[in-house]
C-alpha cells in the first residue's frame, strides 16, 4: 500500500508528533469464509477519502486540522494469531503516545488485537459492537482469531454491547448477553433503543463497527451482507450521542470489500470515518479549531501508570 497523507491533508496536519489522531490500516483477509476482498478495503477507503470534502456541514468543523497521522499498514499475515499480536502491539504503542487511535480493516478479526490493547489501557471499558453478526464463537475453523470470533474475548473481558445483530449461530447464545444485545428486528419497533444502549455503557467506550451493520441497500460492498440493516442518518444520530455522552477512546471500522461497482460503499466508509472524528473533536474544534494539543484531563482514565505496571 503506497503511503501518502490521509485524505490528502497538508503535511502540517499529518505529522505524528503534533497529530491528535492516528489511523492504522490493516489490509488483512485471512479467515473470511465467503466474500473475499477485505484486504483491499483500506486502500479503497483511503482513495475515497482523498476525494471527500473536508468541511463537515453538520458540525461546522474541519476536523483534519486536529491532525491525522497515517501510520504504516500492518501487513503481518503469516497466521491469524500473528496478525492479532501485531495489531495489539502496534495499537498499544500509539495509545501510549497519547493519541486517539483508529484502525481501518481488513476483516473483523483485526478487532481482537485492537480491543485487547484498549482494554489493557483504559479502565472499565465498554466495547460497542455495531454489526450484523454476533461474532461470538469461541473458535472457528481451528483458530480463536477468526472473524467469526471477533468479540468473543471482549464478551469475557469487557462490557460488551451489541447493536444491529441479525445473524448468528445457535452456539453463540451461550455467550450472548440478551440484556446488552440490540437485535435489528427489535430496534425497528423500539424508538428508545439508542438511549437504552447508551445507558448500559461505562464512561470509556471503544467502538468496533462492521460495515455490514448497514443495510446492503446503502452498503453492498461487504463480505457477508445481511438484509434489514441500519441506515445512514439513524446510525449517525446514535454515534453522535455516544460521542457526546461518553469518552470514546478509539474505534475501528472493518469489512469493506471493494468491487468494480463499489464506489458508493467506499465513499460511505470514508464519510463515516470522518464523521466519527468530527463528533469526537466537535467541542474542541468549537473552542479552538487550531489547537493541536491533546488534553489528558479531557480524556480521562488514560492511565499511564497502568501502562508502566503492565510493562513490568
Amino acid at each position: 500500500m503506497s503511503k501518502s497523507n490521509y485524505a490528502g491533508i497538508p503535511d502540517e496536519f499529518a505529522q505524528l508528533d503534533t497529530a491528535k489522531v492516528v489511523l492504522i490500516p490493516v489490509p488483512y483477509d485471512g479467515t473470511s469464509t465467503w466474500g473475499k476482498g477485505a484486504d483491499k478495503g483500506p486502500k479503497a477507503f483511503l482513495e475515497a477519502s482523498e476525494n471527500m470534502e473536508l468541511y463537515d456541514i453538520e458540525t461546522g468543523t474541519e476536523v483534519y486540522q486536529q491532525g491525522v497521522f497515517l501510520a504504516d499498514a500492518i501487513t503481518e499475515n503469516s497466521s491469524p494469531e500473528a496478525m492479532v499480536q501485531a495489531v495489539h502491539a502496534t495499537t498499544k504503542s500509539y495509545i501510549k503516545k497519547n493519541k486517539f487511535v483508529t484502525l481501518f480493516g481488513g476483516e473483523h478479526s483485526i478487532s481482537i488485537g485492537t480491543i485487547r490493547a484498549f482494554n489493557e489501557s483504559f479502565e472499565n471499558l465498554t466495547v460497542l459492537h455495531i454489526d450484523a453478526h454476533a461474532d461470538l464463537r469461541p473458535s472457528y475453523e481451528g483458530t480463536t482469531c477468526n472473524h467469526a470470533c471477533a468479540v468473543h474475548e471482549a464478551s469475557q473481558t469487557t462490557n460488551l454491547i451489541q447493536v444491529g445483530i441479525r445473524s448468528m449461530d445457535q452456539i453463540e447464545n451461550s455467550f450472548l448477553d440478551p440484556e446488552k444485545t440490540f437485535f435489528a428486528h427489535d430496534m425497528v419497533q423500539d424508538e428508545y433503543w439508542m438511549d437504552k444502549a447508551i445507558d448500559l455503557m461505562t464512561e470509556n467506550v471503544f467502538i468496533s463497527l462492521d460495515l455490514d451493520a448497514f443495510d446492503p441497500s446503502i452498503m453492498p460492498a461487504t463480505g457477508t451482507p445481511e438484509p434489514g440493516g441500519l441506515l445512514w442518518y439513524e446510525t449517525l444520530a446514535f454515534l453522535k450521542e455516544v460521542f457526546a455522552e461518553k469518552n470514546v477512546v478509539g474505534f475501528d471500522i472493518v469489512e469493506l470489500c471493494p468491487n468494480g461497482q463499489s464506489k458508493p460503499s467506499e465513499f460511505l466508509a470514508a464519510k463515516l470515518y470522518y464523521k466519527m472524528l468530527s463528533y469526537k473533536f466537535m467541542d474542541t474544534l468549537a473552542s479552538d479549531p487550531y489547537d493541536n494539543s491533546y488534553d489528558l484531563e479531557k480524556a480521562p482514565k488514560n492511565n499511564l501508570q497502568k501502562f508502566q505496571d503492565n510493562e513490568q
